[in-house]
């Protein structure tokens, strides 16, 4: 494969930001995972939360073979993926106020939980509301976003904040602000969105984490195994009637 094809650059791009968040983000994604066992640990639930593209590297950490049976989607009706018709109705969604407490309001986060909100550019009104309530209910906040947004883009919450403003910790992405990592001049646009594969990888480093720190205090992580491999359904079977009263996927 030539090192000029727009795929050989994307996939370099692509490692050229894990190495980045790997280096320099390592202190907060271990915070962050250990913030996830400590609320384990104590008998806390985990919630993840993304609109639009911003769901899908929280989807992938809930239900997830290797992953924590104790994380749950945090769903907001018309948000969470690109599935509504029309799409755009999402992007519309997220700068709606009042949404987002209305949506804890009915939701079965507590005092004790914790939260991981995920939004790229931090400025819309929904998740930075959203972290705004969750904290003031007591509710520990991990978000997961871009920092670049907040000093080149204004906020569209009313307070003039985003979402970095308002947790308990930041794991910032460090995607650029427009999220297209190509450009070519035979192209008009940028192209070639790597925040998902980023986004994910975090995810993913603070949920070993987690488990990692349950283990070492001697406490087995509530992991999922895949039930595509001989005993994983009895496993997760007795993983999910252990955890019954902290997993809201199945009810």
């Amino acid at each position: 494969m030539s090192d000029r094809t727009p795929a050989r650059q994307f996939l370099d791009a692509a490692i050229g930001l894990l190495e980045s968040v790997r280096d320099e983000e390592g202190e907060a994604v271990e915070a962050a995972g250990t913030l996830l066992a400590d609320t384990v640990a104590a008998g806390g639930r985990l919630f993840a939360f993304g609109a639009g593209h911003s769901s899908l590297p929280a989807q992938d950490v809930v239900y997830r073979a290797g992953g924590l049976a104790v994380m749950n989607l945090l769903t907001v009706p018309g948000v969470v993926g690109v599935d509504v018709m029309p799409a755009t109705l999402g992007s519309a969604l997220e700068r709606v106020d009042g949404l987002a407490t209305a949506v804890l309001d009915t939701s079965p986060l507590r005092a004790g939980d914790a939260l991981v909100i995920i939004s790229l550019s931090g400025r819309n009104a929904l998740p930075v509301e959203m972290a705004m309530t969750a904290r003031a209910r007591g509710v520990r906040v991990v978000g997961v976003t871009s920092v670049a947004y907040a000093a080149q883009t204004t906020s569209r919450n009313a307070s003039g904040t985003f979402l970095k403003d308002h947790c308990d910790i930041v794991l910032d992405s460090k995607i650029a602000v427009g999220d297209a990592e190509l450009t070519l001049d035979t192209v008009p646009a940028p192209f070639a969105p790597a925040s998902t594969v980023v986004t994910s990888a975090l995810m993913q480093a603070m949920v070993a984490t987690a488990a990692g720190v349950l283990a070492a205090r001697g406490i087995e992580p509530p992991l999922l195994r895949s039930g595509n491999v001989d005993g994983g359904h009895d496993w997760n079977d007795r993983v999910m009637e252990e955890y019954r009263d902290r997993i809201f996927y199945r009810r």
